[in-house]
């Protein structure tokens, strides 16, 4: 084992949430950027973190950085980096993503080009061969460009993180799984307190509490590319999966309810908890929020409720925000946390928020409007 830098990326703005979630796996976090966490890890490590982050996008291994304005540069530089110490002879090596912002190398068809005919040279040094088959395990090369300075990674995921694997439908409009989790944890929602989501949609934001609020890895039922790397081999990979499922806390209480007006998406986000493995923890039920009432106490609200992008729906869900702020506002006791994209959300809903956070949702700029309820008595444990 070995000392590795690793970077996991992650929507905007979701930076603090990500590496928080790091620290909290143990991890040493090396830096922040804009989208991007780094942190030092063992190969150990890379299992460890595809399965349990559930708010990054992807593990990627850093192989080198440098600087570079010419593709010469990019090109020996790259032949530079110690390839070998992660791509075996008969492995799989594309130049899968390269971005490039405020570079002067700009065409990332060329970027990429330039980076597999590198590997190659390097390689082919290495391994005292003149071609690669490629038969063997993938090892997708992913490269960004920032202002000159080049980074390049190995992808350790493959398919994003967010796809765990539960949501094979969605709704028409459903939120990505991985900021659905963030919103959660944007919460101080704990076992043994009702959260709810009245425009729960397929289910995202209910099922990824569920998995939180019982401790199950969110990658535990999905595969990863790096699962047949000679570096990080089959055994590694059980032990980190027998450590996820040893992990887990079936007996904790979990209290989430789903409401949604339309049946047929209940029944998507029913199927989608089954597939999750957290369907006997969720209720869902059809129902209007303006038929919403709870007699429970100190609840939670986490929701990402219609924006009204298209013209023709804005006053109907200019409407509808002012229906959630009539019967939010008889449950006094409750904490709501609302996403959306409609920059008049507080003025419909009666009320200022105690606290706003800017998201993006996808490419989509958000604020989750928070507001804060009291917090609940604390128990007196007499002995």
């Amino acid at each position: 084992m070995s000392y590795i830098e690793l970077c996991a990326p992650c929507g905007f703005a979701l930076e603090a949430v990500l590496s928080r979630e790091i620290k909290e796996l143990g991890f040493d976090v090396t830096r922040v950027e804009d989208g991007r966490v780094y942190f030092l890890s063992d190969e150990y490590g890379i299992a460890k973190a595809n399965l349990w982050l559930r708010t990054a996008d992807r593990i990627l291994v850093k192989i080198g950085e440098f600087y570079a304005t010419s593709f010469e540069e990019l090109f020996e530089n790259t032949k530079r980096l110690p390839w070998h110490e992660w791509i075996p002879k008969e492995g799989s090596f594309p130049a899968a993503k390269a971005s490039s912002v405020r570079s002067k190398l700009f065409s990332t068809s060329d970027i990429q080009s330039i980076v597999k005919k590198a590997v190659v040279e390097s390689l082919k040094k290495k391994y005292k061969i003149n071609w690669f088959s490629e038969t063997g395990p993938s090892y997708p090369i992913h490269i960004l460009i920032f202002k000159d300075k080049v980074t390049i990674y190995l992808d350790t995921s493959g398919v994003a993180l967010h796809k765990r694997g539960y949501r094979e439908i969605g709704s028409t409009a459903p939120i990505r799984e991985t900021l659905a989790a963030a919103l959660v944890s944007l919460t101080p929602w704990k076992e043994g307190r009702l959260l709810v989501d009245p425009f729960c949609g397929s289910g995202t934001i209910l099922i990824e509490a569920a998995l939180k609020g019982l401790n199950i890895a969110p990658g535990l039922s999905r595969d990863f590319v790096s699962e047949k790397w000679f570096r990080t081999p089959e055994k590694l990979w059980n032990r980190a999966r027998q450590e996820a499922q040893d992990s887990i806390k079936p007996h904790n209480d979990i209290h989430i309810q789903g409401y949604d007006i339309d049946e047929k998406v209940i029944k998507i986000a029913r199927s989608n908890a089954k597939k999750a493995g957290v369907e006997e923890y969720i209720h869902f039920q059809q129902r209007d929020v303006r038929d919403f009432s709870s007699k429970e106490k100190y609840g939670f609200i986490v929701t990402n409720p219609p924006y009204g992008e298209r013209l023709e729906d804005i006053k109907t869900v200019e409407q509808l925000y002012r229906d959630m702020g009539k019967v939010f506002s008889t449950l006094d006791t409750w904490s709501f946390y609302i996403l959306t994209a409609h920059d008049g959300f507080e003025r419909y809903f009666g009320r200022k928020a105690d606290k706003k956070r800017k998201l993006y949702n996808g490419m989509l700029k958000t604020d989750l409007y928070q507001y804060f309820g009291p917090k609940p008595p604390k128990t007196i444990t007499v002995e």
